[in-house]
């Protein structure tokens, strides 16, 4: 009997355990099938695009889709530009930020700024767009001598601002999760407090801050109510030194504006999937160089720390 009660106790924790690893697995496996079923449906709605219009046409300077004009440069162009000035204000200020509270900032201040930046990231996008149309377009009008306050520079700092908790967050998290002997280390060999946050602190954390970086410009580049309302939607060439202070119009603003008025089934609707698959395929590629970045430079950053 006493053998036999044993033996039952350890199958109990093998059937557990063997319920947990099938969740697990299940869950992992689903995520991917998830991700293919998407891009399953986005080549079937979005490939008729592609033999019913011509890629000289379809990659042209001009989106008119009343006129059956169907040119997504400037959208894509456009997301672009907004994405690059967006990455450029928030990647130097949320690092920044994300170095003085792991680094810097007394306890009691982390403890105060750590947890109002995450507030920051569940505010509305809609209510950041609004605050974006009220508040920040007219002053881009009147201080920047812009001829409407709706640009493509309006749009950047409300994605820079969207995309700052996500950096901060992150980072702080990676530069935090750095041992403290390398901090000791470099502190020992006489190195700054400077020094060993530039020279040992990032260099250990710079994946994770890459991952920080990477899904900034994904909350970036995937936005749509906030530069729908705040970039003045117009489908144009954003070239030259003043697109920043121009209207321009994203991939993402296109599909949200134009989706719900087209007829199932119409060029106009095939074409703003494959602007959906033009969109998909740029964030997979933003995060196929981010990952091998992270590959390449796992093996280098240890043999530089080690040695």
């Amino acid at each position: 009997m006493t053998t036999k009660t044993g033996k039952d106790k350890n199958k109990k924790p093998n059937l557990v355990e063997f319920a947990i690893e099938s969740l697990i697995r299940t869950a992992g496996i689903s995520a991917i099938v998830f991700v293919a079923l998407i891009f399953f449906f986005l080549i079937r709605e979005g490939s008729p695009a592609f033999t019913r219009v011509p890629l000289s046409e379809l990659f042209g300077r001009r989106w008119y889709p009343v006129f059956d004009i169907y040119g997504t440069l400037p959208l894509i162009l456009g997301s672009l530009v907004i994405t690059v000035g967006a990455v450029v204000i928030s990647v130097p200020l949320g690092l920044a930020t994300a170095v003085f509270i792991g680094e810097i900032a007394p306890d009691w201040a982390r403890e105060v700024l750590k947890p109002l930046i995450e507030v920051l990231a569940g505010i509305p996008s809609v209510v950041l767009g609004f605050l974006g149309m009220i508040a920040i377009a007219p002053l881009v009008r009147e201080r920047l001598g812009a001829p409407t306050g709706l640009t493509a520079f309006t749009g950047s700092l409300m994605l820079a601002y969207m995309a700052l908790p996500t950096i901060i967050s992150v980072a702080e998290d990676a530069i935090d999760a750095v041992p403290k002997d390398y901090r000791d280390a470099a502190l020992a060999l006489g190195a700054t407090h400077w020094q060993t946050i530039w020279r040992v602190v990032i260099p250990a954390a710079r994946s994770g801050i890459l991952i920080a970086v990477m899904l900034g410009i994904g909350r970036a580049i995937g936005e749509t109510m906030t530069v729908m309302m705040v970039t003045g939607n117009a489908a144009r060439l954003p070239l030259g030194l003043d697109a920043y202070f121009k209207p321009v119009r994203t991939m993402t603003a296109t599909i949200a504006a134009e989706m719900g008025e087209v007829a199932q089934g119409s060029t106009h609707y095939h074409v703003l999937f494959a602007v959906g698959i033009i969109l998909f395929l740029m964030t997979f590629i933003v995060n196929a160089i981010a990952s091998v970045v992270i590959i390449r430079g796992g093996p280098r950053r240890g043999k530089r720390l080690l040695g």
